[in-house]
């Protein structure tokens, strides 16, 4: 007699509609576009000539291009805690003088960078939930009359907390008081999501990493610096002769680019996000980001208009990027929706990051929704909808009219 094996869930389970494609909306890694993807699958190349050398040739002027320079260039095998070390090493010698503004983990994470590294690093710390403020900037640079800061650090937007900083407003600042200061600027989680412009607004370093708005795998990091900080920082003792940046940008053999063995399937990759970037065009793309960013907001401010502990951690939409949105949901209400949006609906957000110690209570309390790369409007719709079916479903009181209100958004744009 032949066994029989049911597949129905037994009557008291709950079903789970999590069985078709996962969707991840945490900020890095991002979604991997297919186009990326099918770049990638396929047999090692020779790195001894051919293809390979034509496809680093075409990723040199779109890499600039993404950051609006004709500036230098280059690229790391690591992720962008190796592109902080890159552009530390490279930045500054031992006892060297660095400014960081921290408006999150990642300010405070790229301070920690450099100060291990033998910086000596003096952080303005503006919180968690405020953008810097310029005039303590002010302040700080003034009181330096012997112009011991080599370089200014700062986030664009910063991943843990979602607060974006005024990039030009930096450079203004410096120009005004006649600083010398360096500007370096991170941009991991802004660079091909929020408006950026190397040249017009004076970066001296830009900081960026394969993995969020450049669509490939985790595995690259990548620096850009100006004509002006490779002559400054020229004999710098921190730099050694992996983390050089001259060769890598200016090398005369392929395998300097790389100080070794290049990165091949993440070349094939990158070329194939940046090759989509351009064929939308970055304007779109910053245009792409806004609007979808603004349908996440406005879901959430109803949200919170049922419920005060649902919030969104940055208060003024300037102040906010528009690749990641850092919100609150208070008690235990975050873990429990993003569990379920996981094992439920198959969408995983992402955890408050730094807003509270893992073992503090308060941590189940913070969430991160990502709209960043590759995504579209039924994709963060799609996310939206679940989120407030998840809060159906717990119990956790909200606002109604969430998803009417960013429906609203998209479609008024």
């Amino acid at each position: 007699m032949k066994s029989s094996v049911s597949l129905a869930a037994p009557a008291h389970a709950p079903v789970s509609l999590s069985g078709g494609r996962p969707y991840l909306a945490i900020p890095g890694p991002s979604v991997m576009p297919d186009r990326v993807l099918r770049a990638m699958h396929r047999a090692s190349p020779n790195i001894y000539g051919g293809e390979i050398y034509g496809v680093m040739e075409s990723i040199w002027p779109r890499l600039k291009a993404v950051a609006r320079t004709n500036q230098h260039c280059a690229i790391y095998i690591g992720n962008g805690h190796a592109a902080w070390e890159a552009a530390n090493a490279n930045l500054f010698s031992r006892g060297d003088k660095a400014l960081v503004l921290a408006v999150g983990r990642f300010g405070i994470g790229w301070a920690e960078s450099a100060r291990a590294l033998g910086v000596d690093v003096e952080v303005l710390d503006f919180g968690k939930s405020s953008p810097v403020d310029m005039g303590r900037v002010e302040a700080a640079l003034r009181a330096d009359t012997g112009h011991k800061i080599k370089a200014l650090l700062a986030t664009q937007v910063d991943t843990s907390t979602s607060i974006k900083t005024d990039v030009a407003q930096l450079r203004a600042v410096l120009d005004a008081i006649g600083h010398p200061a360096l500007l370096a600027i991170d941009c991991i989680a802004s660079l091909g999501c929020d408006e950026f412009r190397m040249d017009d607004w004076g970066v001296d370093v830009t900081v960026a990493a394969s993995q969020k708005g450049l669509m490939t795998p985790p595995g690259l990091g990548i620096l850009w610096f100006s004509e002006k900080a490779r002559a400054r920082c020229r004999g710098n003792d921190l730099r050694t002769p992996y983390w050089d940046w001259e060769p890598r940008a200016l090398g005369t053999e392929f395998w300097q680019y790389f100080n070794g063995t290049a990165p091949t399937h993440h070349l094939y990759g990158l070329s194939e996000a940046l090759m989509m970037l351009e064929e939308e065009g970055l304007q779109n793309v910053w245009a792409r980001h806004r609007a979808l960013a603004g349908a996440v907001w406005a879901a959430f401010e109803v949200w919170g208009d049922g419920n005060p502990a649902i919030a969104m951690n940055v208060m003024r939409p300037q102040d906010r990027g528009c690749s990641v949105t850092a919100a609150r949901i208070g008690g235990q209400d975050a873990t429990r929706l993003r569990e379920w949006c996981e094992h439920q609906a198959g969408v995983t957000l992402g955890i408050g990051l730094g807003m509270a110690l893992p073992n503090d209570p308060a941590w189940h309390g913070f969430l991160r929704v990502a709209h960043m790369g590759h995504v579209n409007a039924h994709m963060t719709l799609g996310v939206l909808a679940v989120m407030e079916t998840g809060m159906q479903a717990l119990g956790i009181a909200h606002g109604a009219g969430g998803i009417m209100a960013a429906t609203r958004t998209i479609s008024a744009r």
